[in-house]
């Protein structure tokens, strides 16, 4: 179904902490816009953390930092932590990745509070967020192919690609049809500071440009739809690895035009080989076991820079999620969004400072 674009006046919107007033264009305030998806959001306990992967593969030493350090900071904060599998991507998914993921997780003692969510049983949530979005005027049909992106833009953006240029921001050329939907971004700084990396702020429009919420696959986009569970689980706090740092001002930006609260956010390092790759999937990272007891879970505390004493680190899983859980220690995190394990650095019994 294609929508109808709008013009709308100037209004001012909450950027960094400051009131900036310009043309519109889509942009909303966060007072403005508090309307939002129109869905009932749940009232937030005073710390709600979660872990989301992507059943792309099995749990890896990257993925299982990203879950202890989500996991640790909510139970030391007496809070609730939540599972999500991300599997809204549906091309990149793999088939029994997800049940592995899991079956790791509870084998390394991780408890999780209620039942794991599925992004891909959640469509009408991403649907009806779009829809709120696009009767505020926001959002837009859009023709171009990656191919003509790049052809058209000379800006590279944040995450790789090009700088959207905005070709279709006042309607679809002749004969065109829509590929996708993104939303409008206005001309300004956004901004926040994270409780590891220090402050991050990015101009979205030079930096990244309208993005898409739609995709020209029918798939929602990993921007709408972790901005919608983060806010429809009362999430608190978000607790990731550092590769998604840059993703943050996009989904500021959306939580504003939905009207939701924005969560706190601390971006781990994330693992690398010798290469400097990130550890995934795509660079051969060897699945993480729990048959090891908590071996793992002891060179993953000491990556987040916690000093995790001798007797703790040959001890049983019983007995170590009660001492991790009291010494953990947010401040003692690496201010490095990327950091090669002491494993493969060719020193296992490296301490931290």
């Amino acid at each position: 179904m294609l929508y109808k674009t709008y013009d709308y006046p100037a209004i001012s919107t909450y950027v960094s902490g400051t009131i900036f007033s310009f043309p519109t264009n889509g942009c909303v305030s966060a007072t403005e816009a508090g309307h939002g998806s129109g869905r009932v959001l749940k009232p937030a306990p005073s710390y709600v953390g979660r872990f989301a992967p992507s059943p792309t593969g099995p749990l890896h030493f990257g993925s299982l930092v990203a879950a202890l350090g989500s996991y640790l900071d909510a139970r030391a904060a007496g809070g609730q932590w939540l599972l999500r599998i991300e599997d809204v991507d549906t091309p990149r998914n793999v088939p029994g990745a997800a049940d592995s993921i899991l079956r790791t997780l509870a084998g390394f003692g991780f408890e999780w509070n209620g039942e794991p969510v599925w992004q891909s049983q959640r469509q009408h949530a991403y649907r009806d967020a779009l829809e709120a979005l696009r009767m505020q005027g926001v959002i837009y049909p859009c023709s171009c192919s990656r191919r003509e992106i790049a052809d058209s833009s000379i800006l590279a953006s944040v995450d790789g690609g090009r700088v959207y240029p905005g070709s279709c921001r006042d309607g679809l050329a002749a004969g065109r049809s829509a590929r996708a939907w993104r939303i409008r971004v206005c001309d300004a700084t956004l901004g926040f500071d994270d409780r590891v990396q220090g402050r991050v702020a990015q101009h979205l429009q030079s930096e990244i440009g309208d993005f898409v919420l739609l995709r020209a696959d029918g798939l929602y986009a990993y921007q709408l739809a972790v901005v919608v569970d983060d806010a429809e689980a009362g999430v608190t706090d978000v607790v990731r690895g550092a590769d998604l740092i840059d993703s943050t001002p996009r989904q500021l930006w959306l939580q504003q035009c939905l009207g939701y609260a924005q969560p706190r956010y601390a971006h781990l390092p994330v693992a690398t080989n010798a290469a400097g790759e990130k550890l995934s999937k795509q660079t051969l990272a060897p699945a993480t076991s729990a048959d090891g007891g908590v071996a793992a879970l002891v060179r993953a505390m000491r990556f987040l820079g916690q000093a995790v004493p001798a007797e703790v680190a040959q001890s049983s899983l019983t007995a170590f999620w009660p001492w991790a859980i009291a010494h953990w220690n947010a401040g003692n995190i690496p201010r490095q969004r990327a950091l090669m394990p002491a494993a493969i650095a060719g020193d296992t019994d490296r301490q931290p400072n």
